[in-house]
């Protein structure tokens, strides 16, 4: 394959930062990861990664991809650190609308390790290839740029004891995460702005890790709760290597889950079901308690600039962060990197703007996915318009069929592992499996959150 320059840099070593790097490393001679955190000797969380000490899994859509950049990658994992590969629809306990989603088989392969395993494997492909490398402790201070073409020609940084100096490059991508500096660099650079959308949840979870027994959850290997009236608490409770689970729970708008072991179960005994209460308060601890907090859904309008620098890129969370409970970072990043590698293999002119287009469109579906869930909440300020409140009803109808109908169960988790696109459940025959499924009881599963909704509106 012919090169399209000589040099590319990377900023930033998270998940997206070195898929954007392996898709250039087939495009550019050589690629420079800049990472200002320190990698670890082994696959433990970072400073550089505060979520990383708390529960992750990668979507079916994520899980595929993942696997045509870096073949073997999923096998690496379980092999080598003791991930699970599983069918996402028949072996995890989804929980939404306050009903639990019936099982069945399916294609939808998953990936469940820790953040930490899933990065460091990752990193160690990438760093395999031979013109990659990558610079620890190494600060991205601003862009260097040639004013009179309206291009960037690398970056200027500092590492760590050493004095700032330039480093050039044909192409520089911004991975640098939610807090991107690219909005000031640009502005540095006389260019505008994008502009921003912003929907407030306040998230707060808290994250324990415990050991895992062979009968814990007959055997799943994991739940995911939703969040849903009257609370509004989501919970997740995932395999992971060295018979571990992790678990999160908390809620929105500062409803944080205690960090002592008698707040912490009384929390998760108001979850829509008690599995993971139950599993719990009979397992071993492995670790402290951990909380984090997570403001607002961020998304920011690169693809509507009417101007943007040549031989530039922003990637990854840098363009959007969603609420992280609904898991879709790691697969938007790897969904980001299959365009970056489509636009790259139509050259190197006017990048940024076809790739924009085309990542706006991949967000779109995230984003509404999230901000729509997310605005079910009375609490949470934004936009509904008519047809997201119809959407919202129907997705809850959608849950009370697919408490029986399996087929309707995964044709929904196709749209939350990003395989389909949510108009694919308003298809007639998912809208007559609808029809057809809400004929019937809803099969109920007894809690304190469902009792209470149902005393909520009794007479």
């Amino acid at each position: 394959m012919n090169k399209l320059g000589e040099h590319a840099i990377v900023i930033g070593a998270s998940m997206s930062g070195l898929l954007a790097a392996r898709v250039l490393s087939d495009f550019y001679t050589n690629v420079t990861v800049l990472e200002r955190d320190t990698f670890p000797g082994a696959d433990v969380p970072r400073k550089g990664v505060p979520q990383g000490r708390h529960a992750h899994g990668l979507l079916a859509r994520g899980s595929a991809v993942l696997e045509e950049l870096f073949p073997g990658y999923g096998g690496e994992v379980v092999a080598q650190s003791g991930g699970l590969i599983g069918d996402v629809a028949n072996d995890v306990i989804w929980i939404g609308h306050n009903v639990r989603l019936a099982n069945s088989a399916s294609d939808l392969i998953g990936l469940l390790a820790s953040r930490p395993v899933l990065e460091g494997h990752l990193r160690r492909r990438l760093m395999r290839l031979p013109n990659v490398r990558a610079i620890e402790h190494c600060a991205v201070l601003g862009l260097a740029t040639d004013p009179l073409h309206k291009s960037v020609t690398g970056v200027r940084s500092c590492a760590e004891g050493k004095a700032e100096e330039t480093i050039n490059a044909d192409l520089v991508v911004d991975s640098s995460g939610r807090g991107s500096c690219s909005a000031m660099w640009l502005g540095a650079f006389d260019y505008p702005s994008p502009t921003e959308e912003k929907v407030e949840i306040g998230i707060s979870y808290m994250t324990r890790t415990y050991r895992r027994r062979a009968a814990d959850l007959d055997g799943k290997h994991g739940i995911v709760i939703a969040g849903s009236a009257p609370n509004w608490r989501n919970g997740v409770m995932l395999a992971q290597e060295c018979d571990s689970w992790i678990v999160s729970t908390g809620g929105y708008l500062g409803d944080d889950a205690p960090d002592n072991d008698e707040g912490f179960l009384k929390y998760l005994a108001t979850l829509p079901t008690k599995e993971i209460h139950d599993v719990v308060a009979k397992a071993e601890p492995l670790t402290d308690y951990r909380r984090y907090r997570y403001g607002a859904n961020l998304r920011r309008r690169y693809e509507k600039l009417p101007r943007f620098p040549e031989n530039y890129l922003v990637f990854g969370d840098a363009i959007c962060s969603f609420n992280p409970v609904y898991g879709q970072g790691m697969t938007v990043a790897a969904e980001e990197a299959l365009t970056l590698q489509q636009c790259l293999r139509g050259g190197s002119n006017n990048l940024a703007p076809r790739f924009f287009t085309v990542a706006a469109k991949i967000v779109d579906i995230p984003w509404d996915i999230a901000v729509g869930n997310d605005l079910r909440h009375p609490r949470v300020e934004g936009a509904r318009p008519v047809m997201r409140r119809f959407i919202n009803w129907y997705i809850g109808k959608l849950h009370c069929a697919a408490t029986r109908d399996s087929a309707l169960a995964t044709a929904f988790l196709q749209v939350v592992n990003l395989m389909m696109p949510p108009s694919s459940l308003l298809s007639p025959e998912i809208a007559r499996r609808v029809w057809q499924g809400n004929r019937r009881p809803v099969l109920s599963i007894p809690s304190p959150a469902t009792e209470a909704r149902r005393n909520s509106v009794s007479p």
